[in-house]
Order: C-alpha cells, then sequence, then structure tokens
C-alpha cells in the first residue's frame, strides 16, 4: 500500500466536513444531542431534501450515527473521535494572533460541552488543578488517574472503573479552542461531566453547548479545587 492509499481516508473526509452545510450541522451536534435531519436542515440554511443528502454522507465517512426512534431518525457524531477532531479544527481555523485574546462568547468560554465532557475555562482550570493535586498522571502517550486521584474522584461520584472499562480512551487532554489549552477528555472526562450535573454543580443550557455552574457549583469548586470564576 503506498502514500496515496493512506491518505485517500483522510482527503475524504475532509471532503466531507469542508462542505459549508455540513460542517454547520456536525458543529451543532457537539452538544452531544441527537437531533432530526429537519432540525439540522434548519441550522444548515438547507432544505430537508438537500439535509438528507448531507447527513447520508456524513454517516457514510461515520462522522455522525443514526438512530431511528418511532417515525423519526435522530443524528449525533458517531464518536468522541469525531468530537475531538472538530474541537481541534476549530482550533486550526481561528485567526492567528501574537499574543492570543479569545473572542468566544462569554456563556460559551466560561463553561461548555465538547460531546460528553466538558470545556471552556472551568474545565482547562479543573484539569491543571487535577494534576497539581497529583490526582492525574501523564506519560507521554496519555493519562492515568494515581491512587488519590481514584478515591478523589470517586468521592465526587465518579465510576472510575466503568470509564477503565469503556472501550474508548480513558483519558487525555484535548486542546480547548476557546483556551487554547488542554482540557481533560476521554471516558473519564465523560463520567466527571455526568458526576457534576448528577450532582447539581452545572446545568445545561437546552438551547446551546453552554454550561452553567450553579450557586452549589460555585461552592464546591472553591472549596474541593480552589477554582474560583
Amino acid at each position: 500500500m503506498d502514500a496515496g492509499d493512506h491518505d485517500a481516508p483522510i482527503a475524504g473526509i475532509a471532503a466531507a466536513i469542508a462542505e459549508p452545510a455540513r460542517a454547520r450541522m456536525l458543529c451543532r451536534l457537539l452538544d452531544g444531542h441527537a437531533r432530526t435531519s429537519t432540525e439540522l436542515a434548519t441550522v444548515a440554511g438547507v432544505s430537508a431534501s438537500t439535509a438528507s443528502v448531507h447527513l447520508a454522507k456524513l454517516a457514510e465517512r461515520r462522522l455522525v450515527k443514526v438512530l431511528p426512534q418511532g417515525r423519526h431518525r435522530y443524528y449525533s457524531l458517531h464518536d468522541a473521535h469525531v468530537a475531538a477532531a472538530l474541537e481541534a479544527l476549530t482550533v486550526v481555523a481561528g485567526e492567528p494572533h501574537a499574543n492570543f485574546v479569545p473572542n468566544t462568547p462569554e456563556r460559551l468560554r466560561v463553561a461548555r460541552t465538547c460531546y460528553d465532557h466538558m470545556a471552556g475555562t472551568l474545565a482547562v482550570r479543573l484539569h491543571d488543578r487535577l494534576f497539581a493535586l497529583r490526582w492525574l498522571s501523564c506519560d507521554g502517550a496519555g493519562y492515568d488517574i494515581t491512587r488519590a486521584g481514584t478515591e478523589g474522584l470517586r468521592d465526587l461520584g465518579v465510576d472510575v472503573e466503568a470509564a477503565r472499562a469503556s472501550r474508548r480512551r480513558f483519558a487525555c487532554g484535548c486542546l480547548d479552542w476557546s483556551e487554547r489549552r488542554p482540557h481533560l477528555a476521554g471516558a473519564l472526562a465523560a463520567g466527571v461531566l455526568q458526576a457534576m450535573l448528577d450532582r447539581k454543580w452545572i446545568a445545561r443550557d437546552l438551547d446551546s453547548r453552554a454550561l452553567e455552574m450553579t450557586r452549589a457549583g460555585q461552592r464546591a469548586f472553591r472549596d474541593r479545587f480552589g477554582i474560583a470564576l
């Protein structure tokens, strides 16, 4: 197999993402919510028939998956790898600055979903704090959790064993597009987000990727991690 054979799948995926309407659909799905083709047609600004063609192309390239339910078909990102690739492309697409100055809307910059884990200023600070507490370690290829981290995250309600048993990557850094620094990604990060939602430290915005820190969350992040926003 020559170099051209290796490059062909990348070129095909890049072409699928490159079409503006399809790119808008994919970015809208970054909040982790599934949507119908009608909803995605509205997001993309195209007709229902055109949206169906676009979604078929995205499904063919394993960028989205579809779940039939009753009379409707719901589309979502295929997996966390797609979400990470989209997040990275958003960073690459940003205009270069000598000194980086975020221009992300404030609500999204503070905290938002990145597929099934948390991104934004809060997530980046939590990422750094978990390393400062020695709850996480880095071996160069990815992240692992220490004994102290296992106990600490279990105490927060994170199902560490389920995250480790997942077929996806356990823990890694994901370059945050608004902060240009890594936040925590992987199965462990998904567990952290779910635990914080369960404890009502943060709440989802129904109409966007934004996450809102509750009063209980403000106290918890300040007292447990020394993080104040």
